[in-house]
């Protein structure tokens, strides 16, 4: 084996309910504008004809109930609660019954978002990294596996700020299933285990700011949790 001048943080692993075995994180895809009214509020009209992704580092993600610090270069700092997938075997140009028996488990997740940024770089067709992919940005609760839990339409997905509603919707609001995703991201990627997918946010999106806390939940699933401190 050739040495190395340093070494890298070891992956993050997610915990996985009923299991003493670990989910570790490697690639992280996530699903842009997925649910209507969120893309209306976000002024945009949204693309039925394919869904379109961006990433996230797996060395920006943090296990939930973890605190954080208010992330530089940004005024205004936004919380987006979502289902994550977690794949669990290799699958290529699936079909729908190979998405389905691909799918690992499902978890909440949080994808924190520097909108401003957001927002800069969309108006001048450049890439979303700076708003998107950010240290401590994604934000995963206990996965539970996929022969526990299955996605159903009036399963709840909603998330508090200090206790305060403001995410609140039903998974039948997704424009894309979770089969259709896997499908379609299968026909660039080979997907493999390790692999996570955010599938969108709810409309409710919104600031958070220093001292205050996140919780999202999604029917059947284990919480998601973010602490905000002050700006280092």
């Amino acid at each position: 084996m050739t040495k190395t001048l340093f070494s890298l943080p070891d992956p993050l692993v997610i915990p996985v309910r009923d299991e003493t075995a670990g989910y570790p994180v490697g690639r992280i895809f996530c699903v842009g504008r997925n649910y209507a009214a969120h893309a209306a509020e976000m002024g945009v009209e949204v693309d039925r004809e394919a869904p379109f992704y961006f990433t996230k580092s797996s060395a920006n993600a943090v296990l939930s109930g973890a605190s954080s610090p208010y992330p530089p270069g940004t005024d205004n700092f936004h919380y987006e609660m979502e289902l994550a997938l977690a794949i669990g075997a290799p699958v290529f140009r699936a079909t729908p019954a190979e998405a389905r028996a691909a799918i690992y488990g499902y978890g909440c997740a949080l994808d924190m978002t520097r909108r401003d940024l957001q927002l800069r770089e969309r108006k001048k067709q450049r890439p979303w990294d700076l708003g998107k992919d950010l240290e401590r940005g994604a934000v995963f609760a206990p996965l539970t596996k996929a022969t526990d839990w299955s996605p159903q339409g009036d399963s709840r997905i909603w998330l508090t700020l200090d206790g305060e509603t403001k995410q609140d919707a039903t998974l039948a609001e997704l424009i894309w299933s979770v089969e259709e995703i896997i499908c379609h991201l299968s026909g660039f990627y080979h997907l493999r285990p390790g692999d996570l997918i955010l599938t969108g946010t709810p409309a409710g999106v919104g600031p958070a700011h220093a001292g205050q806390q996140m919780q999202g939940g999604i029917t059947g699933l284990e919480p998601v949790s973010l602490s905000l401190t002050a700006a280092q």
